[in-house]
């Protein structure tokens, strides 16, 4: 019986939440967001190596958080497009034979992204979306790590590469004034180039499944 209750006093407490008026042609959206980068990073093929990569060598990329910021454009009250902003930066690390050594420093990566997303959910409520779009990942300032440099190399570069994103989320109104509550999640599908050099000579490129999970949540303002 107390389950009962605490299950109908939450139904009218989200019943009580302010409406938000209807999103329509025309209306813009602006969210601040804070997101969790989690790439995968591992190795799909090796083009080129020239410093003798022991057997088993695997790489994985970390995990980030950083601030971004999202501008949306409804083209209908249920259709928009949905641009982001933000910079995270990576080390891409050894896994198997060489488990815990740096292959690449400091990459700084600009996910410039555009999808178009489609709304459901009921005038002034509650906004499930999805998503997709394509991506263009530029890649900043990397630089071979520790032990790549041990091996010879002294410059590393990631090629910039064109992918694809799927998204899905929710925007939860706050009042009747556009201020909403945003929960958003994105898969990218992404396979760039690494290439490493000694000098001008190239002495390593591979390939990798980058593959990141992105996940924010922050508040969204549409006028």
């Amino acid at each position: 019986m107390k389950t009962h209750h605490l299950s109908l006093a939450a139904l009218a407490a989200a019943l009580a939440v302010p409406g938000q008026a209807a999103a329509k042609a025309g209306d813009v959206q602006f969210k601040v967001l804070a997101t969790y980068v989690a790439p995968d990073g591992k190795i799909s093929d090796v083009k080129t190596d020239r410093i003798g990569l022991p057997a088993g060598t695997q790489a994985k990329a970390d995990d980030n958080v950083t601030p971004t910021v999202a501008i949306e454009y409804f083209v209908t009250d249920r259709l928009s497009l949905e641009t982001i902003a933000g910079v995270t930066q990576h080390d891409v690390n050894g896994r198997g034979a060489l488990d815990g050594a740096t292959l690449v420093s400091d990459a700084k990566i600009v996910p410039a992204t555009l999808t178009l997303k489609y709304h459901f959910g009921k005038d002034g409520g509650v906004r499930p979306y999805v998503g997709a779009g394509p991506s263009y990942f530029i890649f900043i300032d990397e630089k071979p790590g520790a032990t790549t440099r041990s091996l010879g190399a002294t410059k590393q570069k990631m090629g910039d590469k064109l992918g694809a994103a799927l998204q899905a989320g929710v925007d939860i109104p706050v009042n009747d004034s556009g201020l909403a509550l945003s929960l958003d999640a994105k898969r990218y599908f992404l396979r760039p180039t690494a290439t490493w050099y000694a000098g001008t000579t190239e002495v390593l490129k591979t390939r990798h499944r980058l593959d990141p999970w992105v996940i924010s949540a922050g508040v969204a303002f549409r006028f």
